[in-house]
């Protein structure tokens, strides 16, 4: 879930963003694992009906764009993961700034600004999530350093971060928000485009992301992901299949 008007943050945040690694193919949870990954997912979203079904559609959305790009399996495994993971932070924000219908104060902004960073914090000790670090504390970072938690700029936001964030953007701006009304997609491609024309995001992968064309998004949307006891890797084998259907 993403605010996109967000105001940059007054100041660079003291902590050092996670160490973006190539996953190895044991850094995955088990059965037992994933039923920890859902039910973190789940959480967030289960707090509000309005932004229910989010992190799926992230997790597949993201997979999906993972596949146009050509990234190996592990790089879409992890951007399945993030879909789920990526918000886990905002259990620590309260109902009244998260919910708000209207602009946050700038002290409301403090508070929000903290969940990439609290999200980084609760997945750490869980080794099987490491791969995914990068993506919680940086998904909300911009091309031209004015993003948070830590003002990265350009490629020093992790690539799949920069994944990421496209497909939450698009999904926050296509579904309705306590702030806001949905727009349609097209209009939502445009205003990614514009922001990676002013600098915030990675123009490369929101080229890609708009070259999606609606057929391969509506699949996306209509995709019913196996129940939590499959494996990711069958999930993920299915959505290309899919996809390339």
């Amino acid at each position: 879930m993403s605010r996109t008007n967000a105001k940059p943050p007054a100041a660079a945040g003291t902590a050092r963003p996670a160490k973006a690694s190539r996953p190895a193919e044991d850094a995955y949870p088990g059965s037992s694992g994933e039923g920890v990954l859902f039910s973190l997912g789940k959480v967030v979203e289960q707090r509000d009906g309005i932004t229910a079904g989010h992190c799926e559609r992230l997790a597949l959305t993201a997979a999906a764009l993972g596949v146009a790009m050509g990234l190996d399996e592990a790089s879409l495994l992890t951007l399945y993961l993030g879909g789920f993971l990526h918000d886990i932070g905002k259990v620590g924000i309260p109902d009244a700034i998260l919910f708000k219908a209207g602009p946050l104060t700038e002290e409301e902004w403090d508070a929000m600004r903290t969940h990439p960073a609290r999200g980084e914090s609760i997945c750490r000790p869980l080794k099987s999530f490491r791969a995914v670090l990068p993506l919680i504390r940086s998904h909300h970072e911009r091309m031209d350093g004015t993003g948070y938690p830590d003002h990265l700029r350009g490629e020093e936001i992790p690539l799949l971060a920069r994944v990421l964030q496209t497909v939450d953007i698009y999904d926050a701006l296509t579904n309705t928000r306590p702030y806001k009304e949905p727009c349609t997609r097209q209009r939502a491609l445009e205003i990614l485009e514009e922001e990676a024309a002013c600098g915030w995001r990675d123009p490369e992968i929101t080229s890609r992301f708009v070259g999606l064309n609606r057929r391969v998004l509506e699949k996306i949307r209509t995709y019913s992901r196996p129940a939590a006891a499959t494996s990711m890797r069958r999930s993920l084998n299915n959505l290309q299949q899919l996809l390339a259907s």
